[in-house]
């Protein structure tokens, strides 16, 4: 099917030719210690701070279901006890990342290989104010924002259907990586192939899932996804969390652990 007539259908609504497009689950990434956000991330995981009211992990559960997307793997570690109010709550599944101290977050793509199949993969400390997730996707992608002038991102340049064909760390005017991606079930087990062949590699621990990716741009087909300025927000760290809920700037002064909003 072309992208064409699979649009054609999507807006004609007929989700039964679509079936081989829907969404099997989404896979939430959650099992690092966040450092930069320190000393808040002592004491709570990023994903799991209240942002402009509502805890960040929290309402991208909600945007997912909202969109359809019912299956939701959480991958843990860090402090993994604390996320277990999600199962009862959202009805989430948690997978733990034992080695998510002593490897890179392609571990927790390892700890989910078991599940995954026509999957979103997310981060959970990304903020969409207005929801990105469709319940039916054409192909995988990777979602980007546009940098104008020099940026230190992973920044990708894609052929003309958009497939990506290029990936750099730092660049000027281009599109970088930013926020969740799909995988087609295609690519996931290619994908999941070339991962198995690199877990086995000791000087792989330090690795993000991307860099085994760009390892295989040819045999690994991924499309680049734009989206607006402002329509994907990602907190490195505390100050950037702070210009977007003042509510945070005490904590850049003095630090209680009793005040972190719950």
């Amino acid at each position: 099917m072309t992208r064409e007539e699979f649009d054609f259908l999507y807006e004609k609504k007929d989700f039964e030719a679509l079936k081989p497009f829907k969404a099997d689950n989404a896979i939430i990434l959650s099992a690092g210690f966040a450092s930069r956000f320190r000393p808040l991330s002592e004491y709570c995981p990023k994903a799991l701070l209240k942002v402009r009211g509502e805890v960040l992990i929290e309402r991208q559960i909600r945007q997912l279901k909202e969109a359809g997307i019912e299956t939701i793997y959480v991958i843990v570690g860090y402090k993994k006890e604390m996320y277990e109010y999600l199962t009862e709550k959202y009805g989430v599944v948690l997978i733990e990342n034992k080695e998510y101290q002593i490897r890179n977050n392609h571990s927790s793509i390892y700890a989910a290989r078991d599940v995954m199949g026509n999957s979103y993969v997310c981060c959970s400390d990304n903020y969409f104010p207005v929801n990105v997730f469709t319940p039916y996707v054409y192909d995988s992608y990777y979602s980007a924002l546009y940098a104008e002038g020099e940026t230190s991102e992973f920044c990708m340049t894609a052929d003309k259907t958009g497939r990506i064909t290029r990936v750099t760390i730092g660049g000027n005017d281009s599109y970088y990586m930013l926020g969740h991606t799909y995988w087609s079930k295609s690519f996931t087990e290619k994908y999941l192939h070339y991962l198995s062949d690199a877990y086995a590699k000791p000087e792989t621990a330090d690795l993000y899932w991307e860099n085994i990716y760009m390892d295989h741009l040819d045999e690994l087909t991924m499309y680049l996804n734009p989206y607006k300025d402002g329509a994907i927000l990602e907190f490195d760290n505390l100050e950037e969390l702070c210009r977007f809920d003042p509510a945070y700037i005490k904590y850049s002064r003095t630090f209680d652990p009793a005040d972190i909003p719950q």
